[in-house]
């Protein structure tokens, strides 16, 4: 007999038949939206916590996503968080109603007898394209109201609102980029580039405007300041220790540069390691979970810290040894579109993390709430970990709007960064390993030249930032 937790571990004969039947029938359903297993009535709809989530921040938060590919992207537990056009898209469509949420973004539906709403084609493509929050009161959609969109990863294409004319590179800049990462591509394979990355330089949209605009003065909140010190101190600054010297006129090999990669990559982790057992909030979760985060996201944490804290060594030592290594005409053909899309992504990137010059503070909070993931499945204390996201996300905002007055967007531009570490780690995967050291010449190499060409300013900071 199956043993009913509900009843103290007692399956009652007198319980009707029916009331079973629909036990099971509920503990079977699935997500309208993913397919993942359902927790209840979310919106007006049957789905999971994650899609519950993820429509909930993106209605407060009044989000604007875009689709690289054909706006039918595939929904499914392992899927859903490749494309967040396509997912919002799929909870309109299954009648997620938005009316539904609490104005103040606070856990609770506003009105729980509110069912699923049959909306026209017209009303989902207002929401998909922004028109419905224009006409609404203008306010900073990064504020407090609703959780951190920052914790389910991103397609990569955008994420966060639709970028202001005023606030995005220019046009000319944009086709400078673009025939760059065209030229540098013709350099190592010879392909024709692909059409998706124009949508990739929205990341550099604040320093156009950002000097120009009023600072307003402002206390940091009394908790705050301790905080970010704390996860500060947490961190292992010392220069990396794996050697990346090698003498003049020496040719690497490919087995030689992957195995020094491979040497690098275990420091990396070992010191990701170290940092979780200095965390402030160490005690607030189980080795269980902080293992189930660390296993999902130690990839990215890794791309974190070599594009900020040991962006010198990673860009000046290491990329002196890839110099060393000339691949085969065999690698060069045989190099994987994935490969290329990695590529072209962590260019961007670094150049953002260059024009931003991320202070240790920065980087120690941005680590913090992308670890604290709590969209990754096989979580035990998923409610605990979404207060711990919400605390750094407060406390990361707060300390940087007070650092950075004549920078107000300063804040989302570094959140906007995460979904797209994410995006790119996740894509890394698909690189065959054999690929890795032409991967890590062909970004080292492409990064070093663009400070040439396209340099706006000092490498990242690897020392505490004094202010503005």
């Amino acid at each position: 007999m199956e043993i009913d937790k509900r009843t103290n571990g007692f399956d009652y004969p007198e319980r009707n038949n029916a009331k079973a039947v629909n036990d099971d029938a509920a503990d079977q359903r699935t997500c309208l939206i993913c397919g993942d297993r359902a927790t209840g009535l979310h919106y007006g709809i049957i789905s999971c916590e994650g899609c519950k989530g993820f429509f909930k921040r993106s209605i407060c938060n009044k989000r604007v996503y875009r689709c690289n590919r054909d706006k039918n992207c595939e929904m499914s537990r392992k899927q859903r968080n490749r494309c967040q056009y396509c997912r919002l898209l799929k909870c309109l469509q299954m009648g997620m109603n938005r009316k539904a949420i609490r104005e103040d973004g606070m856990p609770g539906g506003r009105n729980k007898s509110i069912g699923p709403v049959q909306i026209t084609e017209e009303e989902i493509e207002r929401i998909m394209s922004g028109q419905e929050f224009k006409e609404e009161v203008p306010e900073h959609t990064w504020g407090n109201n609703g959780d951190s969109d920052h914790s389910s990863p991103s397609n990569g294409a955008s994420e966060g609102n639709q970028p202001s004319p005023a606030s995005t590179l220019s046009s000319n800049r944009s086709a400078e980029m673009n025939g760059y990462t065209a030229a540098l591509r013709d350099q190592y394979i010879n392909t024709s580039m692909s059409t998706h990355y124009h949508l990739l330089p929205h990341l550099f949209s604040y320093a156009a405007q950002s000097g120009l605009l009023t600072p307003q003065p402002r206390s940091l909140y009394p908790q705050s300041h301790p905080l970010v010190l704390q996860l500060v101190a947490a961190e292992d600054l010392a220069p990396l220790t794996t050697p990346m010297l090698i003498e003049d006129g020496y040719k690497v090999t490919q087995v030689e540069l992957f195995a020094l990669l491979c040497r690098l990559a275990d420091e990396l982790l070992f010191r990701q390691i170290s940092w979780i057992k200095k965390l402030p909030f160490f005690c607030e979760l189980s080795i269980e979970d902080y293992t189930c985060l660390l296993s999902s996201t130690w990839q990215e944490l890794i791309l974190l810290s070599c594009l900020t804290i040991y962006s010198a060594q990673i860009f000046g030592d290491l990329a002196d040894v890839t110099a060393k290594y000339t691949p085969s005409d065999e690698e060069l053909q045989g190099f994987s579109e994935d490969g290329m899309e990695v590529m072209e992504r962590l260019i961007y990137l670094y150049r953002k993390f260059n024009q931003l010059k991320i202070s240790n503070e920065e980087y120690a909070c941005m680590k913090a709430i992308n670890f604290l993931n709590q969209d990754i499945r096989g979580l035990s204390n998923v409610s605990q970990l979404e207060q711990l996201n919400k605390r750094y996300w407060y406390v990361c905002q707060d300390y940087i709007e007070y650092k950075y007055p004549h920078q107000p967007k300063r804040f989302p531009e570094i959140m906007m960064c995460l979904p797209e570490i994410r995006y790119i780690a996740g894509k890394l995967v698909n690189v065959p390993l054999e690929q890795l050291p032409l991967l890590f010449k062909a970004v080292l190499h492409s990064c070093k030249s663009s400070l040439t060409s396209y340099r706006t300013g000092p490498a990242p900071c690897l020392t505490a930032s004094s202010g503005n």
